[in-house]
């Protein structure tokens, strides 16, 4: 077997399901499996995985061990002799998966794969290529600067370039399976956050090398998986601090300069979630691209309107003529992959996005990189 796609998954079932869709169209043509690991959710996904995607292998927790834990379990019965840590509230386009074991064929020390993440409005995140966080990188994040090789983003790499970088993100990361057990997979100290960071260098120290695929694109809501409170920055704020302690720990006064650091970033993102950015918060004017005709609760009070489509210049010229607020993509009209490049290419401060995908009943999206993701059901 070629792949092993590994999901952990915590009461987002419909972002999941979506997931899990693009996903499958992303295994044709390859020799892959699909493992989702449940951390004890609410929302009956482990009943509806059963029902509606028989073909995934599922590991039900009865309690919420983590990320880092739920992975390892995922991992430990993968068969694939590859692995994908992918977060699951990811779409994937349909040639993401041939892309990687394509570049992977081509390397002899690979550590992990990363590729170009958007969010749910198309602007790119900048965690998609890191450099490793040390104290100096960190400080200039923290104060805006971030302009030269190895500091805390990667930028000696372009957002649409391909590279060596060191640290990758969680929500997705490709290497040999065979590899992930042998550096130890990731650190259970790790309860949420952190342990992406942890595996990177591990990996590295282990004289291995990480790729960044600029090339490639997905998107991650990445506000639902981690819903961004103050009770998951509070995640992150400890597991910086476990990181420093593991690999970074030097002498008091270095160390003491180190926690004062991440107590400052703690403080700075705790005020930036209490007033997340909203982009639009009240959308009337509906674009609908493809060919289905969907209909709305009356009751919302939206303009819905429908465009086959022909080019992303035809929707961007009919978004700004008409004064569409929010965009629906029908993935029974365009593939996965070409609704990722629509979004990416259309990123603006005025537009929404969401996705209908075949048998379902609802659009889903997220309308900010910070705030919550949106399901609208369709009747």
């Amino acid at each position: 077997m070629e792949l092993s796609i590994v999901i952990v998954s915590y009461n987002v079932y419909h972002f999941l399901e979506l997931c899990l869709k693009s996903v499958e169209k992303a295994c044709e043509g390859i020799r892959g499996e699909i493992i989702v690991v449940d951390n004890n959710s609410a929302d009956n996904s482990s009943l509806l995985l059963a029902k509606n995607f028989p073909n995934v292998k599922l590991i039900a927790n009865k309690e919420n061990v983590g990320f880092s834990k739920a992975n390892n379990q995922g991992v430990a019965i993968a068969e694939g002799e590859h692995v994908l840590i992918l977060n699951p509230d990811t779409v994937v386009g349909e040639h993401t998966f041939i892309d990687l074991l394509d570049f992977a064929a081509t390397k002899d020390k690979l550590g992990a794969v990363g590729v170009q993440l958007i969010d749910g409005t198309g602007a790119f995140l900048p965690e998609s290529k890191r450099g490793i966080p040390t104290f100096k990188a960190s400080l200039n994040k923290l104060f805006g600067g971030n302009n030269a090789k190895g500091t805390y983003y990667a930028n000696h790499i372009e957002q649409d370039g391909s590279g060596e970088v060191e640290i990758l993100v969680g929500a997705f990361m490709f290497l040999k399976t065979s590899v992930y057990k042998v550096v130890g997979g990731f650190d259970e100290d790790y309860f949420m956050y952190g342990e992406d960071i942890d595996l990177s260098y591990k990996l590295l120290n282990a004289g291995l090398q990480n790729y960044y695929l600029g090339g490639v694109k997905a998107i991650h809501f990445k506000g639902e998986s981690t819903r961004k409170d103050v009770k998951y920055l509070k995640y992150f704020h400890g597991a910086m601090e476990i990181f420093y302690k593991k690999h970074f720990k030097a002498n008091f006064f270095k160390d003491t300069a180190m926690k004062i650091g991440i107590k400052l970033w703690y403080l700075y993102k705790y005020f930036q979630l209490a007033d997340p950015v909203i982009i639009i918060s009240e959308r009337e004017n509906i674009l609908y691209v493809g060919n289905k005709k969907v209909t709305i609760d009356k009751e919302m009070h939206r303009n819905l309107s429908f465009v086959k489509f022909n080019s992303i210049k035809q929707i961007e010229r009919y978004t700004i003529k008409k004064k569409i607020e929010e965009v629906w993509f029908d993935e029974s009209t365009l593939s996965y992959e070409k609704i990722i490049e629509i979004i990416a290419q259309l990123h603006s401060e005025r537009l929404i996005f969401k996705i209908h995908s075949t048998d379902t009943t609802y659009v889903i999206g997220s309308n900010s990189s910070d705030g919550r993701g949106e399901i609208i059901d369709l009747l």
